[in-house]
């Protein structure tokens, strides 16, 4: 057998030419590598294993405490967790080759699972497996946001109202809906802060209690934006921080149109009755009488002093009798079955059977007819 002359330090052995100093795989000298094969797999360990991993999960949401903060994972429950978390934790030896690892999760009870890991390498052109048990403890806490969120934590308020009424059902409903909506789309991009705190409904409208001033302006202006109105601010000061700055909370007061599309009202301006269309930014709507387009004026505001009539939702269809002129046509009163000439619009199809009308305090008037 062929001699290198070189001694192993440990045990004295003279090396094999095929057991010669080796560099490292990354390239860096091993002062290891000066051992013969038998000293060297003595000391050497495959993997490198913590004795004990503890994991902090919020209880409430199922985030993950790593570092200094809390992280939303997406885990489906705690053993994808505890894998992912050992995953990590583990450390394979540098100069290991075509290594290959398998990991296989035991629950030993609710809170404590034994990960059994086994891992298998080239070391010096020889095969190696080591196999390593690291016992995950699930300690379950809350997160600091849902500690804030149990606490009532919040930063503003969004009020919703109407001008000169209540907030319908559905208004109500798609208010609630479009904070969510704000709240999830921040919390799509990583922002811990964003949530809903309260939701109450008064009897004059709706209350939305949500976690930062960023969160309410957005909220306001994408309800406004949908539902029509306009909102104003108000800043209260309620604390200071750590460093002496003022904290405010913000009021977001809405005031929702005074009328929604599809309602019939009188501007008493001579013209006859409007079936409102719009009421984003100021009301728009249709003459009834004419078919011509209205929009209220810039000494009305958002919208003009009229009578409710009815909505589009009162109209009945009944039989259109007769065309008289281009002003007028004649129709059976849904109440009465007599025959009645009313105005003439000019969205009215003059082929149709049957139209819709509305029967009113005013009198009788053709609507546009959706279907």
């Amino acid at each position: 057998m062929s001699r290198s002359g070189a001694f192993c330090p440990r045990c004295g052995d003279e090396i094999p030419d095929h057991e010669r100093e080796r560099p490292s795989v990354a390239g860096q000298h091993d002062p290891d590598s000066v051992l013969c094969d038998a000293c060297y797999f003595e000391e050497f360990d495959l993997v490198d294993a913590p004795d004990r991993i503890e994991v902090r999960v919020c209880a409430q949401c199922g985030a993950v405490h790593r570092g200094n903060r809390w992280v939303d994972v997406g885990a489906e429950d705690y053993t994808d967790i505890a894998v992912d978390e050992v995953s990590e934790a583990l450390g394979v030896h540098v100069d290991a080759q075509s290594v290959a690892w398998q990991v296989a999760p035991e629950q030993v009870d609710k809170n404590t699972i034994r990960m059994h890991a086994e891992f298998s390498g080239v070391i010096r052109e020889t095969p190696v497996t080591e196999e390593v048990v690291v016992p995950v403890k699930i300690s379950r806490q809350t997160c600091t946001r849902c500690g804030k969120i149990a606490g009532g934590s919040y930063a503003s308020t969004v009020q919703v109202r109407a001008d000169e009424r209540t907030p319908t059902d559905e208004e109500a409903e798609r208010a609630k809906e479009i904070a969510h909506e704000v709240v999830d789309a921040m919390e799509a991009t990583g922002d811990r802060d964003a949530f809903v705190t309260e939701i109450s409904e008064p009897e004059a409208g709706v209350n939305i209690k949500v976690s930062t001033n960023k969160i309410g302006m957005k909220v306001a202006r994408q309800i406004t934006t949908e539902l029509g109105g306009t909102f104003t601010d108000n800043e209260t000061l309620v604390t200071e921080d750590t460093d002496g700055n003022e904290v405010y909370r913000v009021t977001y007061a809405i005031r929702l149109p005074r009328y929604r599309p599809g309602e019939v009202i009188d501007p008493e301006d001579g013209d006859g009755p409007v079936l409102v269309r719009s009421v984003q930014g100021n009301l728009k709507g249709t003459r009834l009488a004419t078919g011509d387009s209205f929009e209220a004026s810039f000494k009305d505001e958002n919208a003009p002093d009229a009578r409710r009539l009815g909505t589009d939702a009162d109209a009945e269809r009944t039989t259109l009798v007769a065309v008289e002129d281009e002003r007028a046509v004649q129709v059976l009163d849904p109440e009465t079955y007599e025959s009645k000439t009313i105005p003439r619009p000019d969205y009215l199809d003059t082929d149709a059977d049957e139209v819709p009308v509305l029967k009113h305090r005013e009198g009788l008037h053709v609507l546009p007819d959706e279907s």
